[in-house]
């Protein structure tokens, strides 16, 4: 993979080859990927977006999509899981480029070591971030949350969970509270609950927060319900949640076609006189579709990438901008590592290969916010002009 390298990247081959190496026993054994994050910590990797004078990297958007493609190319449960951490580092990082320092307080503790997880994944809401399934009631000095939280990822290590709940004191004006719960809160349980089809490594258990107490200095924000409340924190977390999860997905598809090559011009048919697999014609117009739909997924993903870090003023179409490269990276890589096996063959489909893993973990791709159905919704409403507008449906 030739994927452009920021100078001040962290990311060397040595550290690169060994998560390669560790990934394949992370998955068989359903483990947390301790070794590759004590490395990749020590690298300075969870402090790319940080700005340079508090102890960073100082990347932006685009650069650090281009290290977590890099990353996500040999481990990408590795890549998804540090992810959950680094998007909270770019949000806030954003903010403070734009004279907002309400989050620096992120910035500071991110760079002190402490490690942000993603607290938003909940059963019965299909509009996360914006919606809440969870409760949140104002008590003395903070917040009380009440939450069955899903997909934290990064279960063993988060010190800060960035989660959401809805504030109904007021019924006709519900609230979004945004806040940064310590892992030292009383009132917290984590239920040992991951194991599942792909992205093993993660160890994405779910998080049990029965009236825990959030400090008003860990309240990032108090915002209406639904698009209203769609400010700049709010739009942030999807600025760098949808290009980011769509370089991981990028990268598998791109690992999944090198995989393919590798294959057919290493593999030889009796039926074509010893010739490799790479002169068969149908081989040929198999590669052929995987590199077309890799080319446009990777122009896509990059101009959104690199129109949020410069600046490029869409507007109200941000929104549909975002989720639509997220969603065109998935679909487009599950469609890619499906034709990858048809190009490599049945040795692909054993547990401890390659191509069998990245195919369980493509799958999991609408998983991760925004799924198809709001994504749908999202474009659509925005193209008519009814992003935000009552009745959410119809």
């Amino acid at each position: 993979m030739t994927t452009q390298v920021p100078s001040n990247s962290v990311l060397t081959e040595t550290i690169l080859n060994n998560c390669a190496e560790r990934a394949a026993s992370y998955d068989r054994e359903n483990r947390f990927f301790q070794e590759d994050f004590d490395e990749l910590k020590a690298a300075g990797y969870l402090k790319m977006p940080i700005p340079k004078e508090m102890g960073g990297l100082g990347m932006n958007l685009a650069e650090v999509c281009r290290e977590e493609r890099r990353l996500a190319y040999r481990s990408a449960p590795t890549a998804l899981a540090l992810n959950m951490h680094i998007y909270w580092m770019g949000l806030a990082a954003d903010l403070l480029r734009m004279g907002d320092k309400s989050c620096l307080w992120m910035l500071e503790e991110g760079a002190n070591g402490e490690v942000f997880a993603a607290g938003h994944s909940e059963s019965g809401n299909d509009l996360p971030v914006l919606f809440s399934s969870s409760r949140a009631e104002r008590a003395d000095g903070g917040y009380k949350f009440y939450a069955h939280k899903t997909f934290g990822s990064l279960t063993p290590v988060w010190t800060r969970l960035g989660l959401h709940a809805a504030d109904t004191s007021d019924p006709a004006n519900p609230k979004i509270v945004h806040a940064f719960l310590p892992r030292s809160t009383d009132g917290i349980k984590v239920v040992e609950t991951w194991d599942t089809l792909g992205m093993r490594a993660t160890r994405s258990d779910d998080t049990m927060i029965e009236g825990a107490l959030v400090p008003d200095n860990y309240i990032a924000r108090v915002v209406p319900q639904d698009f209203a409340g769609a400010d700049l924190f709010v739009l942030g977390i999807f600025a760098w949640a949808e290009p980011t999860f769509a370089s991981i997905y990028l990268a598998q598809a791109q690992r999944a076609l090198d995989l393919a090559i590798a294959n057919a011009t290493s593999k030889s048919s009796v039926a074509m006189g010893g010739q490799t697999m790479a002169h068969n014609g149908m081989i040929q117009y198999t590669i052929a579709e995987m590199v077309l739909e890799l080319d446009a997924i990777t122009a896509h993903v990059e101009r959104i990438a690199d129109d949020w870090s410069n600046g490029v003023d869409y507007g109200g179409l941000w929104a549909s901008k975002l989720v639509s490269a997220k969603y065109h990276a998935v679909e487009s890589a599950r469609r890619i590592v499906k034709l990858a096996l048809d190009v490599t063959g049945g040795g692909s489909i054993f547990k401890g290969n390659e191509m069998e893993r990245l195919l369980r973990d493509t799958v999991l791709g609408p998983v991760h916010p925004a799924n198809s159905n709001v994504v749908h919704e999202i474009v659509g409403k925005t193209a008519l002009g009814l992003l935000g507008q009552p009745p959410r449906w119809g």
